[in-house]
């Protein structure tokens, strides 16, 4: 795995002409990109044990929070879940996040909601007495540590990997399930307490445009497209989206599109869908902590809007599935969502 050059000249004319996450306020002049020359400051990111530490933390001071240890990584790291509600006639949600090592700032707004879930407020409660909440914070945790079996000189920090400790892709093997963290999250997390729903976090490069002539995106999303999966899971993950996609546009710092994701199996967005009934949705956002490719890491100037972004997604979810409102959303916006075109490196 090389490095290879970042594509500086088209991420220029990009940013120096406003086009960042549809508004140019969103982002400082000189953008968010990594371009060779900006810091990456991965200290600012919840290392594992500081994860740890937070949500034993918030654990023993909420009544709402049921911590649980559900498996182990291929360096003997424990895998947590955090658990909101138990009442069996409400729907379950799952947030899952960094099945890839080096797609971080999706963990870190998953423990905010941690902690937010975890206060007695009555917008929490409503939302609580009607959604059961699952939240998986890094399933990747040895890629994330850069614990691995391989090296990491080609990355541009070496700090975070896409792979577990084997050198696995995560979302791909859930049909196999060969690996320690796929394996415990399905015996011990999905077909223990089968949820209803789930939105799958990751990141994607930093040059994704809506259309080839758009604007930068601040994400991309994309619903089950296995062929083999039920025609109504499919109709509520659409519902899914048009909940996520309403909440992030009405920020005015977001713009997503449409992934071009494959219909494979081994996918969790697909495969989940398929085997458990789940209805999925991936969302991609924009950039990465590390990456051998310069044009994939994103530095620190975005870091805040792109963690709210994913607040924002979760809140509004939650909302919807407690209201019912999700259940009248209008899944034809699909037919006419812009697709993502990447304008970096081949």
């Amino acid at each position: 795995m090389k490095r290879k050059a970042l594509n500086i000249a088209l991420s220029g004319v990009l940013l120096s002409s406003g086009l960042a996450f549809g508004t140019v306020d969103s982002v400082s002049a000189n953008g968010p990109n990594y371009n060779g020359n900006e810091t990456i400051k991965n200290e600012r990111l919840h290392s594992y044990s500081e994860m740890v530490k937070l949500l034993e933390r918030v654990d023993q001071k909420s009544e709402n929070l049921t911590l649980e240890v559900y498996g182990q990584s291929v360096k003997d790291r424990d895998l947590y879940l955090a658990k909101f509600g138990e009442n069996e006639d409400n729907p379950t949600i799952l947030f899952l996040t960094q099945q890839h090592g080096n797609e971080t700032l999706t963990t870190e707004a998953a423990l905010k909601m941690v902690q937010y879930l975890s206060t007695d407020s009555n917008e929490v409660q409503q939302i609580l007495d009607n959604v059961n909440v699952l939240i998986a914070p890094r399933l990747n945790v040895d890629g994330a540590e850069g614990d691995v079996n391989f090296s990491l000189d080609d990355y541009v920090s070496g700090t975070h990997t896409r792979y577990n400790a084997n050198g696995v892709d995560l979302n791909r093997d859930h049909v196999d399930r060969e690996q320690p963290e796929t394996k415990a999250l399905h015996e011990n997390v999905l077909a223990k307490y089968m949820p209803d729903y789930m939105i799958d976090f990751h990141h994607q490069g930093t040059q994704v445009t809506k259309g080839e002539d758009g604007p930068l995106v601040s994400g991309s999303i994309l619903h089950p497209t296995n062929e083999d999966v039920d025609s109504e899971v499919l109709e509520k993950s659409k519902q899914l989206g048009v909940i996520v996609y309403d909440a992030v546009e009405s920020k005015g710092y977001g713009t997503l599109s449409k992934y071009p994701g494959g219909n494979a199996n081994t996918i969790s967005r697909n495969g989940l869908a398929n085997e458990y009934g789940i209805s999925t949705l991936l969302f991609e956002m924009r950039g990465m902590a590390d990456h051998y490719r310069e044009d994939y890491v994103l530095g620190q100037k975005s870091n805040g809007k792109l963690i709210q972004q994913g607040v924002v997604t979760m809140k509004a979810t939650l909302k919807a599935i407690a209201d019912g409102s999700i259940d009248n959303a209008d899944t034809s916006f699909w037919d006419t969502l812009t697709g993502s075109y990447y304008h970096g490196e081949e």
